[in-house]
């Protein structure tokens, strides 16, 4: 069985500390689970244990950081979990505030990607909005849904090769080459930035 090796107060936060078993950190906890569970160095308490004491003592407290977390900016599911466990949460900890959080309305990741991928549209390509949402965690079938209405992204290519184009001569074929690379690197695919860059000749011709 595990023995608490430390029991350090963490330095950001005086009333929680750091637990340590067999020399390794193991979680966070507040000073008065500690107490009240009469947690010690030297004592031999089970992983499932401490994992207990750690859900049942800091579920409201992990449940109330975590609002004041997204109270900035929406965030998802797997932004949240790794915003608990840098604070020193078990996973039972965060599986308990993440499923209050979604009953609750707070958090709701195909909800996440429909605002993000409106915002983002004004300046990249459903491509690159699709990767970016995936490595957030969201699911393919939620960026599905949040990618399809930007179907037609033409008009939105061509107010990033606008933007990109400002100062330089939109007639000269090597600077008409780097836009349309610059294009792909936002995300557009090859048929929406060869329109975009066609409609802009179309105009300058």
């Amino acid at each position: 069985m595990p023995e608490i090796t430390a029991i350090t107060v963490q330095k950001k936060d005086k009333t929680r500390c750091n637990i340590e078993a067999d020399g390794k950190f193991f979680c966070g906890m507040t000073l008065e689970a500690v107490v009240q569970n009469r947690l010690k160095v030297g004592m031999s308490v089970s992983r499932e244990e401490l994992a207990r004491i750690q859900l049942e003592s800091e579920k409201q407290t992990a449940l109330d950081k975590a609002l004041a977390h997204i109270s900035f900016s929406m965030k998802t599911e797997r932004e949240v979990r790794a915003f608990l466990k840098r604070k020193g949460y078990l996973d039972e900890v965060c599986d308990f505030v993440v499923e209050s959080m979604k009953r609750y309305g707070y958090l709701d990741d195909a909800a996440y990607a429909a605002a993000y991928a409106e915002s983002a549209a004004k300046r990249k390509g459903s491509r690159l909005i699709a990767s970016e949402l995936r490595k957030k965690g969201i699911s393919d079938e939620a960026i599905a849904a949040a990618t399809q209405p930007l179907a037609d992204e033409t008009e939105g290519a061509r107010r990033v090769l606008e933007k990109y184009l400002r100062g330089k001569d939109p007639a000269d074929p090597k600077t008409l080459r780097k836009a349309y690379a610059h294009l792909l690197s936002k995300g557009y695919d090859y048929e929406t930035a060869g329109r975009a860059i066609a409609s802009l000749s179309e105009d300058v011709s």
